[in-house]
């Protein structure tokens, strides 16, 4: 249980000895959820992500496809896994590949990383030179999609709730995930997060839409433990919520 009308103070201390408690598990950890996804009411889509940290080696893979009234006019699937390396909370990506069918184009691509520089391997059908493409070989320090889904989404010490920064690469555009600002609602924990479109993109999709501001939502998982229970999130067809099964 969490007690979080307590003193300030004792609050803090609470938290010092809960995130301590919890390092064992932060060493070797397994993360596995199902999120229904909807938008302005209607589902629109399932992911499936799951995850595994032991010592500083991390591996993770998703899983999205459409369903529900999204699906019946349009089938997307997303297919992805990444692993690399984590060390005090920094991910450094060695290697990603994806899967993507966004009912228009069917997609491959294999990223990977030397220095935490990403390499393209592969794209697969090839894609033509466009203006705004961005140099791989500047994106140092960036993770790959997945990495930056399963960072948002894998459970963390209470101490560790809402406190995420990261820039994502996807081989051609850049953008950025925040999390901030935790709010103690009885046993849940409230975030500001935002993702925001960086370089990379066309003009046409900088005027639809930058920024995608978003409210996550932690509960108790045990052990000092929080996991991701809901996002409600701006998209571009409307308000959008992700609810953990």
């Amino acid at each position: 249980m969490f007690v979080f009308s307590m003193h300030k103070n004792a609050l803090r201390a609470a938290m010092v000895v809960l995130s301590l408690a919890a390092t064992a598990a932060r060493a070797d950890q397994t993360d596995a959820a199902v999120f229904d996804i909807s938008i302005r009411g209607f589902s629109a889509a399932t992911l499936s992500i799951s995850g595994a940290v032991t010592g500083q080696h991390y591996e993770a893979s998703g899983f999205l496809k459409s369903s529900g009234l999204l699906g019946f006019l349009k089938k997307i699937r997303y297919d992805a896994a990444a692993s690399g390396s984590l060390s005090d909370g920094r991910f450094v990506p060695a290697r990603y590949k994806e899967k993507a069918d966004t009912g228009k184009r069917q997609s491959e691509s294999v990223m990977a990383y030397k220095g935490g520089v990403p390499q393209v391997k592969s794209y697969t059908p090839p894609r033509p030179p466009q203006t705004g493409d961005i140099d791989p070989a500047t994106q140092g320090g960036t993770v790959d999609p997945l990495t930056a889904l399963y960072a948002v989404l894998r459970d963390v010490p209470v101490a560790e709730a809402c406190s995420l920064k990261v820039f994502l690469f996807d081989g051609r555009r850049r953008s950025q995930v925040v999390l901030t600002a935790p709010k103690a609602e009885g046993e849940r924990i409230t975030c500001r997060g935002e993702y925001r479109r960086l370089e990379g993109f066309s003009d046409k999709d900088m005027a639809e839409k930058s920024r995608f501001p978003f409210t996550l939502t932690y509960q108790a998982a045990g052990s000092g433990m929080v996991h991701v229970s809901e996002i409600s999130m701006d998209t571009l067809y409307g308000k959008g919520r992700m609810i953990r099964r």
